[in-house]
């Protein structure tokens, strides 16, 4: 195993569960980003603040293509975002961030409470971002 999945595995062992879903949103997610070809993981933990697991596609030219912060809240709480041109919100279910991640424009999907559908339609859009980032 090595360091960031260490870090990301110690993260998820002290999150406690609870009732909305999140804790195991953010494990479907993770799980999901780490089974995809071609990119990076990195772990970048604020305690306190947010803890980032952040996908990137060295070939892309950008710094990442996916950012999933799990926010520090009571309880807590999933944001979700992509540069604005690399993914399609069919459904509208994101907000419009200007300048929102890196100082690019941002499409970010906030999930309070992780249903079934909304990580799905979350991870449909991940799956999205890796096609733009890979070229494929």
């Amino acid at each position: 195993m090595d360091a960031t999945s260490a870090a990301v595995q110690a993260f998820i062992e002290d999150w406690a569960e609870s009732p909305d879903g999140n804790k195991q949103g953010f494990i479907r997610l993770k799980d999901l980003l780490a089974g995809l070809e071609g990119i990076e993981v990195s772990f970048h933990p604020r305690p306190g603040v947010t803890y980032s697991l952040r996908g990137a596609a060295p070939e892309s030219g950008r710094p990442l293509f996916v950012m999933i912060d799990v926010i520090e809240d009571e309880p807590r709480w999933l944001s979700v975002c992509f540069f604005g041109d690399m993914i399609q919100d069919p459904v509208q279910l994101g907000a419009e961030v200007p300048g929102g991640l890196l100082g690019e424009d941002a499409l970010c999907f906030d999930l309070e409470t992780c249903t079934e559908e909304s990580v799905a339609y979350v991870a449909a859009r991940i799956r999205e971002a890796h096609r733009s980032a890979v070229g494929g």
